[in-house]
């Protein structure tokens, strides 16, 4: 089947499988590696991009469904000037450890912040409820949020 959309900025035309997955289609099609498969069953968030500027799991969704949508991966983030605002707060944060699952916390949390400039902590924690974390704890990837957040309004 066919598909045409916008990723990362640029408009693709792809023929893909009919039951082909987003997922697959990134990491193995077109070679965007940062959004990760963990779970497979919609669990973990390690597999969220953007559709339309919303947080969606690409595990879940099969590429059929990105026929004329926008799509933004980890890859597409960061602009002409460096790195985007949550990028730099989680660096900044030290939010980051193992790796696997930031870019689907980031974009989580970017869609989070689209929705809901100012979030209270508690906000923050639940809008990223659906993004688990080995490592951190999760409190330096709150701040992280917190901060970027904080940048975002001044």
């Amino acid at each position: 089947m066919k598909i045409n959309f916008v990723l990362n900025g640029r408009e693709i035309g792809l023929t893909v499988p009919s039951d082909v997955r987003v997922v697959d289609l990134l990491r193995e099609e077109l070679d965007l590696t940062g959004t990760k498969e963990s779970c497979g069953s919609g669990e973990c968030g390690a597999c969220t991009i953007l559709v339309d500027g919303q947080s969606r799991l690409s595990c879940l969704m099969l590429a059929a469904q990105l026929q004329g949508r926008e799509v933004t991966t980890i890859e597409g983030l960061s602009g002409a000037a460096g790195r985007h605002p949550v990028q730099e707060a989680f660096v900044q944060a030290g939010a980051v450890q193992c790796g696997f699952c930031t870019p689907g916390m980031v974009l989580a949390a970017v869609d989070l912040l689209g929705r809901r400039p100012d979030p209270s902590r508690s906000e923050i924690r639940e809008g990223l409820s659906g993004n688990l974390c080995r490592c951190t704890g999760y409190q330096k990837i709150v701040d992280a949020v917190e901060m970027a957040a904080l940048r975002e309004e001044g």
